[in-house]
């Protein structure tokens, strides 16, 4: 058992909780709680950490040794947790790299595209809703908020195992690819034309979302085929970044799914 904070372990856990450099570096990330322990792909488990507690009171429960594992005392797990009231079972797990060429074979696909999006909670949700609304792909500027932040993670509730997500050096060319492929492009934008629910998003289909102070910038907004806007009453000026993103996917899901009927 670990009973020190000063092992080269923790420090190395530490580490790659707070620097997504060190994340990158070692093509691992960090997951936490009992919930993201239980769904994640045995294959990309390289360490399962334990709290004493926890596993005294799991010893039976789960299957512990089908991972290298290592115990840590309660005091030294509460250090590397990133959790106020962690649960007691963290996880390194190797990232999966995704290709573009492969993520565009899909037929008539669903795509999200979030520009230059920076809060970690924000991206989580949209990753976990894109799972839900049947999104192909997430892609994201390479500016936007890491998807390993640990917060990122939390938000994901497990969807990050299984959505694929790629960041791009330059939207704007990501933009023309799909055009050549006939793939059309919809801002969420103030100045949208028509309501988000009066397009047909039966073809190949990217929903643009951008920043949440700024939206969109310029050049990636005029690179879009159509602008579309969220009515809105009241004195709401626009939603949270999350909140519209869903809104958007699920109206693309309810037009396939009423297709399909």
């Amino acid at each position: 058992m670990i009973s020190s904070t000063s092992n080269p372990q923790v420090k190395r856990l530490l580490q790659l909780q707070k620097k997504s450099k060190v994340r990158n570096e070692e093509k691992v990330f960090i997951v936490e709680g009992l919930r993201m322990f239980v769904e994640v792909p045995k294959e990309r488990v390289e360490k399962v950490y334990v709290s004493e507690s926890l596993y005294n009171k799991k010893k039976q429960d789960l299957n512990w040794g089908e991972f290298p594992m290592e115990i840590l005392s309660d005091s030294v797990f509460q250090h590397v947790s990133d959790t106020k009231t962690p649960q007691g079972v963290l996880c390194v797990v190797k990232q999966k790299k995704y290709e573009l060429d492969e993520l565009l074979k899909v037929e008539n696909p669903h795509f999200m595209v979030l520009d230059n999006l920076q809060d970690p909670g924000n991206l989580g949700t949209i990753v976990r809703t894109a799972e839900g609304a049947g999104v192909d792909a997430v892609f994201l500027s390479k500016e936007s908020v890491d998807i390993y932040n640990p917060k990122t993670i939390r938000s994901t509730m497990g969807s990050i195992y299984r959505m694929p997500v790629l960041y791009v050096e330059d939207l704007l060319e990501l933009l023309d690819i799909f055009n050549k492929k006939g793939i059309k492009s919809y801002a969420a934008h103030l100045e949208g034309k028509n309501s988000y629910d009066k397009e047909n998003y039966q073809p190949g289909t990217a929903i643009l979302i951008g920043n949440e102070g700024n939206g969109l910038r310029d050049e990636v907004s005029k690179k879009a085929d159509i602008w579309v806007q969220i009515p809105m009453q009241g004195e709401v000026e626009s939603l949270n970044a999350a909140i519209a993103a869903s809104i958007l996917m699920f109206e693309v899901a309810r037009q396939r799914r009423k297709n399909n009927w």
